[in-house]
């Protein structure tokens, strides 16, 4: 006996994160039968904050999701970069009245339990079922259907399934042998009641610090009424093959060069829980047996220079449900539906798409955590853009993801600073070209999902 009673369900989704959800919600949007296979006893998410950008924003308006987010959390007025060792302010991007008008949606933070509430509810009022506690331990696509075993002794059986179980997948086996690569550096980060925050950067803006090595980021969480802060830093013990790198002495240790501001703001954040940052490699297939596709993290995880881990599965989610639309008919999906031409699809949109996110978070990264000339460089860059010069996001923030990669803004090609050749004074450099957005912020997000 199935714990879906015997039925093959049209869609499995395994994993219940942000991507997962998201996908239950757009599939379902579009009338088809979604069931949501999550691990944990209670669907939830770890973390604090999330920076949301137009490309996703605008796919949260289509959901009927953007004003309850924005009344949960908050839509800041600047992306702002200044020097972590100084305090002095580098640049900032306007993100009012100019912003919203070129991308058509607004730049919101807010908490990422807040987010995932409102994809689960969105997702359970579109018909999606959700079930918790489901362990899945085994894929197996057949001609017709996939089969699917749970930790209990659980059988499914669906027409296709979408893996989307993050970094760590165990399904990404399937079609790549590749190991998540770790960075090198660590994050700390946590929201407080802004109460408790000892300093904070305008209340109105995300503002990143950035210094050789480290960064620190603060922005307000739920109207203000809560503060979230990230701290990241690169570990000399990983570097000497210390297997307990990256801990709170280090943490100090790396930020005692800071300026005033940001050394005091850190003895806020919290220290019971670190969070190494891995990224994979891209790769251009996702699919296994024309029937089981990688999704989110699963399929294209990146550093969070970007700010865009969320917003990536988001699109993903917006882009197979839009290419099961073209493909699969109304109602419900037959066994010999081509539910693997959907799935080539989606694949040949996303994965150059997700690609170029993830080599250019490595790159903004680099720059970032520049120092000498390529930081200097980098400062030079960065201080003559305007607070509404919006030609390096573009590329970025004007991205549809239903589209087939059509932009309602431009579309860039790639920069010098997105070349790994590249010398990182090149790179650097290169900043405030088409790939590296002028301000982007980052986030630190759960790499355990």
């Amino acid at each position: 006996m199935t714990a879906s009673d015997g039925q093959t369900d049209e869609f499995i989704v395994v994993g219940g994160g942000i991507g997962g959800l998201g996908t239950a919600l757009a599939l379902a949007r579009t009338g088809r039968q979604v069931r949501v296979l999550e691990r944990a006893a209670a669907f939830g998410e770890v973390g604090a904050g999330i920076q949301l950008a137009p490309n996703a924003t605008r796919l949260l308006r289509e959901w009927g999701l953007l004003d309850r987010l924005i009344a949960a959390g908050l839509a800041p007025r600047h992306l702002v970069l200044a020097d972590a060792r100084t305090g002095r302010e580098l640049n900032r991007l306007d993100l009012t009245g100019p912003f919203t008008e070129r991308y058509l949606a607004p730049y919101v933070v807010a908490h990422r339990r807040d987010l995932l509430d409102l994809l689960l509810a969105g997702a359970a009022e579109a018909g999606a079922v959700l079930e918790p506690g489901r362990e899945v331990t085994a894929i197996r696509p057949g001609p017709d259907a996939v089969e699917i075993d749970c930790a209990g002794g659980q059988r499914h059986r669906a027409r296709a399934v979408v893996a989307a179980d993050g970094l760590h997948s165990r399904f990404r086996a399937l079609v790549s042998a590749d190991e998540p690569e770790c960075s090198g550096y660590v994050a700390y980060r946590g929201a407080i009641p802004i109460e408790q925050a000892s300093r904070t950067a305008d209340l109105s803006d995300v503002v990143a610090f950035i210094g050789p090595g480290l960064h620190f980021v603060q922005y307000a969480l739920r109207g203000g009424r809560y503060y979230n802060q990230v701290a990241v830093f690169r570990s000399e013990r990983h570097r000497q093959g210390d297997p307990d790198w990256g801990g709170p002495a280090e943490l100090q240790e790396a930020f005692s060069r800071a300026c005033p501001h940001v050394r005091t703001a850190v003895q806020a954040i919290r220290t019971d829980q670190r969070w190494p940052m891995y990224d994979r490699t891209p790769i251009d297939n996702w699919v296994h047996g024309g029937r089981v596709t990688l999704l989110g993290d699963a399929a294209h995880p990146m550093l969070q220079y970007l700010a865009q881990g969320a917003c990536q599965a988001l699109e993903d989610a917006a882009a197979l449900a839009a290419a099961v639309t073209r493909h699969l008919p109304a109602g419900p999906i037959g066994a010999d539906a081509p539910v693997h031409l959907a799935l080539r699809e989606f694949v040949g949109e996303r994965a150059p798409r997700t690609a170029r996110v993830q080599r250019n978070a490595r790159t903004w990264g680099d720059i970032w955590h520049a120092d000498g000339v390529a930081a200097a460089l980098r400062d030079d860059a960065l201080t003559h853009r305007g607070p509404t010069d919006y030609r390096s996001t573009d590329w970025l923030f004007g991205h549809t993801a239903a589209q087939r990669g059509s932009s309602p803004t431009a579309n860039h090609t790639a920069s010098p600073a997105a070349s790994p050749a590249a010398s990182p004074a090149a790179r650097a450099s290169a900043a405030t070209a088409a790939d590296a957005p002028t301000a982007a912020p980052t986030t630190s997000r759960d790499e355990a999902r």
